[in-house]
């Protein structure tokens, strides 16, 4: 563990902000010379607390409207092994994260989909067929008020 004074707290949040910001717009923005806060952002990086860059797609504008969080509990503990779901619900490409969670399910699936119809198909044809799976339950999304944000 890496330990954060509130410049590095500053420049964490602004490189999530921009993951393409420059050293030398880091500098100006947190008061640091480009060498400055080129050595911190190196720092940050060698510490492992940037886990890479990401491409933020807007799931509406590419025709996705529906989104559905799915809990799924596994019919068959034992049987089938958690690598031989995870292995096949992760080739879906409607399924943009899972969960291994304690509770109530063992998976917690977010599922995008053009509308209801595309959504009923991807359950039937894909979701409901895999290795292992026993009982599903279905959150529809209506709106979203805060996106993850950076930690800091």
């Amino acid at each position: 563990m890496i330990d954060l004074d509130d410049i590095d707290r500053a420049m964490i949040r602004a490189v999530a902000a921009d993951a393409l910001i420059s050293a030398g717009a880091l500098g100006r923005q947190l008061g640091l010379s480009q060498p400055a806060a080129w050595r911190r952002l190196k720092r940050l990086k060698e510490a492992d607390v940037f886990r890479g860059q990401r491409l933020d797609l807007d799931a509406q504008a590419l025709g996705f409207t529906v989104t559905v969080f799915l809990g799924v509990k596994l019919a068959t503990k034992g049987r089938v092994s958690l690598e031989d779901f995870e292995r096949a619900v992760t080739a879906i490409p409607e399924v943009q994260t899972v969960e291994h969670v304690l509770g109530l399910y063992d998976y917690r699936l977010r599922v995008v989909a053009r509308d209801i119809a595309d959504f009923e198909r991807v359950l039937r044809r894909r979701i409901m067929t895999l290795p292992g799976v026993g009982n599903i339950d279905a959150n529809v999304l209506l709106s979203e008020e805060r996106l993850p944000g950076p930690i800091g």
